[in-house]
């Protein structure tokens, strides 16, 4: 009997792999999905629900083959993969385009974008898409924009009340010129670190701050390892949702429409589920970790402080771009 049982099971597993093959062979189209998040953030979930429309309204003709938590590597590696053909989509940070394409920064300077809905209007909008047509010359095609909220930072050394607080204090960057300006401007001491490796850099004093939205702060559990939390609201950290080039136009027209509806149900799922973790992420790490908002009258001179990146990047981002947002979100210049 039970030599009999296992054949059933090893019968069962053959079958049950060769449905799985039958039915991603079924599929006219093979796409991957990576990313660096682990599957429980905002963002990892609405990869997943992408996922499951995708190959739901295109009847089985796309399969996505989703791969989180940077198992082919970093934001730079994925981009990388993705101009070369090996990974499909991605959802990248802009900041982190911005080395491949520098007008993608402009979403990434300091105190730019104020609020939630100033952040809609702009990246929803036609400056967004003027935003993401810039990706057509580096063989990415760009849909629309995720995101994980507004950023705040972290540290060990003291709270962030105002802009001489960063002083020397070692943070922890993302691999983007902008963040790094933006941080060398205000006199701390910038260092580019991988996602995965904040945690250890943090624990074991390699840096001593970081600045992320508080979905990544409560999943990578950076609270455990950081004194002071500051909800600056710096910037937004925008996603670029973004697809190979050939891929994209691999797709025929109405296959593209079930793409680009799941693309924007999974920016809206990523968006509503950041709002409604970021109150119960503040109860849940207030007795961790010390958390301090910073005042209307502090922010004026956060916004004043940062005006000199604004004007180290006008030519990067180019005037003309940079006065449309600026147009958007009330900024006279």
């Amino acid at each position: 009997m039970n030599h009999f049982l296992t054949k059933l099971s090893l019968a069962s597993a053959i079958a049950a792999v060769s449905l799985g093959m039958t039915q991603a062979q079924a599929a006219e189209y093979n796409f991957t999905f990576a990313h660096v998040l682990i599957e429980e953030t905002p963002n990892g979930q609405a990869a997943l629900k992408f996922k499951e429309e995708v190959e739901e309204k295109s009847g089985g003709r796309i399969s996505i083959e989703v791969l989180p938590a940077a198992q082919v590597g970093g934001d730079v590696e994925i981009i990388e993969q993705i101009q070369m053909g090996l990974v499909d989509i991605g959802i990248p940070p802009t900041a982190t385009l911005g080395n491949f394409e520098p007008r993608t920064q402009i979403l990434d300077l300091p105190f730019l974008l104020s609020d939630y809905d100033t952040m809609v209007e702009v990246l929803d909008g036609e400056v967004g898409r003027e935003i993401l047509d810039t990706l057509e010359d580096d063989n990415m095609h760009g849909v629309n924009f995720w995101g994980a909220g507004f950023r705040h930072i972290s540290n060990n050394v003291r709270p962030i009340e105002k802009p001489e607080d960063l002083d020397a204090i070692r943070m922890r960057t993302m691999q983007a010129p902008i963040i790094i300006s933006t941080y060398e401007n205000l006199d701390a001491n910038a260092t580019a670190m991988a996602f995965t490796e904040v945690y250890n850099g943090l624990q074991q004093g390699v840096v001593e701050g970081q600045e992320n939205p508080l979905a990544n702060i409560y999943t990578m559990r950076f609270y455990e390892v950081q004194d002071y939390l500051s909800l600056t609201s710096h910037a937004y950290h925008a996603y670029a949702a973004v697809v190979n080039k050939s891929s994209w136009e691999s797709l025929p027209e109405d296959l593209q429409q079930v793409m680009i509806e799941a693309f924007d149900n999974g920016r809206d799922t990523a968006r509503e589920l950041t709002q409604q973790d970021e109150k119960r992420i503040l109860e849940e790490i207030q007795d961790e970790i010390a958390i301090n908002e910073i005042t209307d009258e502090a922010r004026e001179a956060f916004v004043e402080a940062s005006m000199p990146v604004h004007e180290e990047y006008k030519d990067i981002v180019t005037p003309e771009l940079l006065h449309k947002v600026y147009d958007v979100v009330g900024i006279e210049y």
